[in-house]
C-alpha cells in the first residue's frame, strides 16, 4: 500500500510494487514524482528525512538534511525568509533517494535499477500534468512577492500568469535535469555535470553555497528515537529534528487515561494543546548534535514526561506567548507484501522555498536556512557547515516489533500537534485512518494568514467544544473545517488481520492505493 499528497505520486509507487520493487524503490519513485508534481511543496533543492522498518528487526532513520555553507555572510537583524540569501544550506533530497537504494539492495534484496524510479517524474516534467488545486492556491497567495524571486516567474508563472486549475504544466528544464541523475547517478547532483550547473546557477543567483559544498552533501543514518505508547513502539527521526517533540507528546499524555475520553471532545483537545505547550518547551534547545549537546535521553525520560504531565490543569490552559515557524512539506508512506515500510517527509521548507530558480536546471532551492538563530548564545545558532534545527519527522509505530503505524503530516511547527490528534484517534480510540484523518485538528500558534498567537480550532468541532476551551482560557480562532492550514497527512496501518487500511488526507489532493500481492 501507498499514501501520498498527490494521485500520480501514488499511482508511481504503486507501479514499482507491482514491478517487483520494494518499500523503498516505491518511495523513491514517489519522492521523485512528487518533486514534480507538488513543486510548492517540495523539490530536488530540498531535504528529506526517511524512517524505515521491517519485520526482521531493522529500525533506521535516513536524515537527508544539507548543512550550510563552508563560509556564510553576515546578517543585521535577521535571515531573509525569501531570495538568495536564504539559500544557506545545501540540498540532499536527492542524495538520500541514493542511500535508500543502497539500502533497498543491501538489506531488502532490491533489484530495480535507480534510472528506473525516476521515469515517471521524468514523464510527468516533461510531458506536463494537471495543475492541483493546492499549487494554484500557494501560487495566488505569493504572486505579490514572487516577482523578486530569481528565475521564479520564468518557470511557474510561464505566461506571466499563474497557471489555471487543470491546465498541464511542463517543467522542461527540471526534466533535463532529472534524465541527468537517471543517467549519471544521484551523486551526480553534486559532484557531475548536473551539479557544476547548479553551482553556476546558485553563484550567478548570489547564494553563498558553492561546488565544494554540494560534494560534501552526504545522508546519514542513524538510529531512531523511540517511545512506548499503550504498547506500541513510536519511531521518530532524532535531532536536529523535531521528532522528540512528537515522543514527548505523546509519553505525557501516557499518563492520561485517554480512553476515557471521547475523541475530538473537549477534553482530548485540552490534553493535547497543553502536552503540546510543554513538550515543546525542550524543543526551544534542539539542534545539531555536532555543536550542540542534545540529551533526548533526558527529554524522554519518564520521569520528566510524569512532572510534564503533573503540571498540566485540567481545568486551566497554560499561557502560551511562544513563535510560529511557517513551511509547508509533503509526507508519504509505503508498505510492501514482505511488511518492510517507510515514511518519509520531503520539504523545501516554505511554500516555494526560497523562490530562487536555480539557473536553467529547473530546481527550486529550498530556504532552510531561514530556521537558523542569529543569538550566538542559543544551539541553534547559525554556523559554517551545520545543519539548521529541523521541523520534518515522519513516524512509525511497531507493535510485537512489526511496522503496524506509517504516518506523518505536512504543517511545520503544526506537525507534532496533528499527530498528536491523529495518534490518539488511531491508538486510544481505535479509528480506521480516514476517520482519525478527517476529524477536527487544532494548530497552536500563528499562521500564515493569522498574526494572532491563538488556538486555531476547525469549526466543526462544534459548539460546545468551543464553549468549553474558551472558558479554561484557550483564546480561540475558529478556522475551516477540513483547513489547509491543519496539515495533510497520511496514514498506513496494519488490521488485527493483517491486512492494512490506508488514507490520505481530505485537506489535500492526496490518496491512498492498495496494491495486491503478487
Amino acid at each position: 500500500m501507498v499514501t501520498s499528497p498527490h494521485p500520480l505520486a501514488s499511482k508511481s509507487g504503486a507501479r514499482i510494487l507491482r514491478d517487483g520493487g520494494t518499500a523503498l524503490d516505491a518511495a523513491i519513485a514517489i519522492g521523485a514524482t512528487i518533486a514534480v508534481v507538488y513543486p510548492h511543496f517540495c523539490g530536488l533543492g530540498g531535504d528529506a528525512v526517511w524512517i524505515v522498518a521491517d519485520e526482521e528487526g531493522r529500525k533506521d532513520c535516513f536524515l537527508g538534511i544539507g548543512q550550510s555553507a563552508s563560509i556564510l555572510p553576515g546578517f543585521d537583524g535577521e535571515i531573509p525568509l525569501r531570495g538568495p540569501l536564504s539559500t544557506l544550506t545545501s540540498a540532499c533530497a536527492v542524495d538520500a533517494w541514493r542511500h535508500a537504494h543502497n539500502y533497498s539492495v543491501r538489506n531488502w534484496g532490491g533489484g530495480l535499477s535507480f534510472s528506473s524510479l525516476l521515469d515517471d517524474a521524468i514523464g510527468h516534467a516533461a510531458d506536463g500534468f494537471p495543475v492541483t488545486n493546492s499549487q494554484s492556491f500557494w501560487l495566488d497567495f505569493r504572486k505579490s512577492e514572487v516577482v523578486n524571486w530569481p528565475g521564479f516567474s520564468e518557470v511557474f508563472m510561464p505566461d506571466g500568469i499563474a497557471p489555471q486549475v487543470g491546465t498541464p504544466f511542463r517543467q522542461q528544464e527540471l526534466a533535463a535535469s532529472l534524465q541527468l541523475i537517471a543517467r549519471d547517478g544521484p551523486r551526480s547532483f553534486y559532484e557531475g555535470e548536473l551539479g557544476a550547473r547548479i553551482a553556476k546557477g546558485l553563484l550567478a543567483a548570489g547564494s553563498p553555497l558553492t561546488s565544494a559544498d554540494l560534494a560534501a552533501t552526504r545522508t546519514r543514518q542513524s538510529e531512531p528515537a523511540s517511545l512506548l505508547y499503550r504498547g506500541v513502539e513510536l519511531l521518530a527521526p532524532p535531532p536536529p529534528t523535531q521528532g522528540i517533540s512528537t515522543l514527548a507528546i505523546m509519553g505525557i499524555l501516557s499518563h492520561f487515561d485517554m480512553k476515557q475520553l471521547t475523541s475530538g471532545d473537549a477534553d482530548h483537545i485540552h490534553l493535547c494543546v497543553e502536552a503540546v505547550k510543554r513538550a515543546f518547551l525542550d524543543r526551544g534547545l534542539i539542534a545539531d548534535p555536532d555543536f550542540a549537546n542534545q540529551p533526548v535521553e533526558d527529554w524522554l525520560s519518564r520521569p520528566h514526561l510524569a512532572r510534564s504531565a503533573r503540571s498540566i490543569d485540567l481545568e486551566r490552559a497554560m499561557d502560551w506567548p511562544q513563535l510560529f515557524r511557517p513551511g509547508d512539506t509533503v509526507f508519504f508512506g509505503v508498505t510492501d507484501s514482505s511488511g518492510r515500510s517507510v515514511s518519509v517527509l520531503q520539504s523545501t521548507y516554505f511554500d516555494w522555498g526560497s523562490g530562487v530558480v536555480v539557473g536553467d536546471t529547473g530546481i527550486l532551492w529550498q530556504n532552510r536556512g531561514a530556521a537558523f538563530s542569529l543569538d550566538p548564545r542559543h544551539p541553534n545558532v547559525m554556523a559554517p557547515k551545520k545543519r539548521p534545527f529541523y521541523t520534518l519527522n515522519p513516524g512509525l509505530g511497531l507493535k510485537d516489533g512489526r511496522p503496524a503505524y506509517i504516518y506523518g503530516t505536512q504543517g511545520a511547527d503544526g506537525q507534532p500537534q496533528t499527530l498528536s490528534m491523529i495518534l490518539t484517534r488511531l491508538i486510544d480510540f481505535g479509528e480506521d485512518p480516514m476517520t482519525a484523518l478527517t476529524g477536527q485538528r487544532f494548530l497552536l500558534g500563528k499562521t500564515f494568514s493569522d498574526s494572532r498567537d491563538t488556538l486555531k480550532l476547525e469549526v466543526n468541532a462544534g459548539d460546545t467544544v468551543f464553549a468549553e476551551l474558551a472558558a479554561r482560557g484557550h483564546v480561540l480562532s475558529p478556522i475551516d473545517r477540513l483547513s489547509p492550514l491543519s496539515g495533510q497527512a497520511g496514514i498506513i496501518a496494519r488490521q488485527a488481520d493483517g491486512s492494512l487500511a490506508g488514507a490520505h488526507d481530505p485537506r489535500g489532493d492526496g490518496v491512498a492505493l492498495p496494491v495486491a500481492r503478487t
